[in-house]
């Protein structure tokens, strides 16, 4: 391996972090090693380290999977560029991958689940699906390559949950949660010409969601059985909605189902480990459909970048940057919902 800066791993145990050096595992054929710009922290995160949800690799692991850096080795042609990371990289080799469900492909690998991830200055990863930057089109946009980390996940899952859910002109777009990646999905399914609500518990985030142009419904505000009715008041015609539940909270996720219509599709985006009970025959009464969304295709992360760099979707009013040495601190505030803004890791 050619000499490259020094690798470090930091740890989210004691006060203060612990440090740890580490070799990255050197790129074999079809692998690049990348430089970590910045690593953005998600709910995935806070749950493999504080709610035992599991880790396809063994421990120890290294976390993050929303992660934006250069490639220092790896292909010629990749070496010295900017890019972004998928948070889930196909194997492209499957039969589902050739043809052409690569969300599906259970090679998959996902960074910080099922090899090292990018909590650290480094990580390796294979370079056929490297979603590439523009840097001159970033610099354009008054952006930094550490704020487009979040395209990686908060940014692209929404954006492959509008294109599943067939978000068109004139419906009714209903974000629950509009959080990390609620308020992305608010302004993606805006930027595909749909009217917006969005509903949450947090006074902070429905402010920042009617300054993005949506609706807003307060849930603590309005009765569970009234939700429906108060989302209806802002159909301007009857139409389709597309709901998506973002929250990854279980009251969410009913309130969700509860709003199911005539028509309707709901996208599951957020995930909890707590369960729900919902009543199947809604589905079947209404003539709706429920769908799941895991991540996002390789193929929509340029479209999904362009968005943010054209300026139908902003970032840099959502993310802050922290050391990642002060991940221990960060993770305990994002886990207690005293950020205000997505945090994003940089080495």
């Amino acid at each position: 391996m050619s000499e490259t800066p020094r690798r470090w791993v930091t740890k989210v145990v004691g006060q203060p972090p612990e440090r740890e050096r580490f070799e990255p595992r050197a790129p074999g054929p079809g692998e690049a090693l990348v430089a970590v710009a910045g690593c953005g922290v998600c709910h995935t995160d806070l749950g493999f380290h504080f709610d035992g949800v599991r880790t396809n690799h063994p421990l120890p692991l290294v976390l993050g999977h929303e992660v934006s850096g250069r490639v220092v080795e790896g292909p010629a042609a990749l070496v010295g560029r900017a890019v972004i990371v998928p948070a889930v990289l196909p194997c492209n080799d499957c039969d589902l991958c050739r043809r052409g469900r690569r969300s599906l492909c259970r090679a998959q690998k996902m960074p910080g689940n099922d090899i090292d991830g990018g909590f650290a200055t480094h990580l390796t990863v294979p370079a056929d699906d490297l979603c590439l930057v523009d840097e001159a089109r970033l610099g354009a946009a008054g952006l930094e390559l550490w704020q487009v980390a979040v395209v990686a996940d908060a940014v692209s899952t929404p954006f492959q949950a509008v294109c599943l859910a067939g978000v068109a002109p004139g419906d009714l777009a209903v974000v629950v949660g509009v959080g990390g990646v609620g308020l992305y999905a608010a302004q993606i399914a805006a930027a595909a010409g749909a009217d917006v609500v969005a509903i949450d518990v947090d006074a902070r985030r429905l402010e920042a969601a009617a300054r993005l142009g949506a609706h807003v419904v307060d849930a603590r505000e309005v009765p569970a059985k009234e939700l429906r009715k108060a989302v209806g008041r802002h159909a301007k015609r009857p139409t389709e909605w597309k709901i998506f539940e973002c929250s990854g909270a279980k009251a969410g996720q009913e309130a969700a189902y509860g709003l199911l219509v005539h028509g309707a599709t709901l996208v599951v985006v957020g995930f909890t480990l707590e369960r729900v009970e919902v009543r199947l025959s809604n589905l079947m009464a209404f003539h709706a459909r429920a769908l799941g969304n895991w991540g996002c295709a390789p193929e929509h992360y340029p479209p999904a970048l362009d968005l943010v760099l054209d300026g139908g979707v902003q970032v840099a009013p959502f993310v802050e940057a922290h050391p990642l040495d002060a991940i221990a601190d960060v993770f305990a505030a994002a886990r207690a919902h005293r950020l205000e803004r997505r945090a994003v890791l940089i080495p």
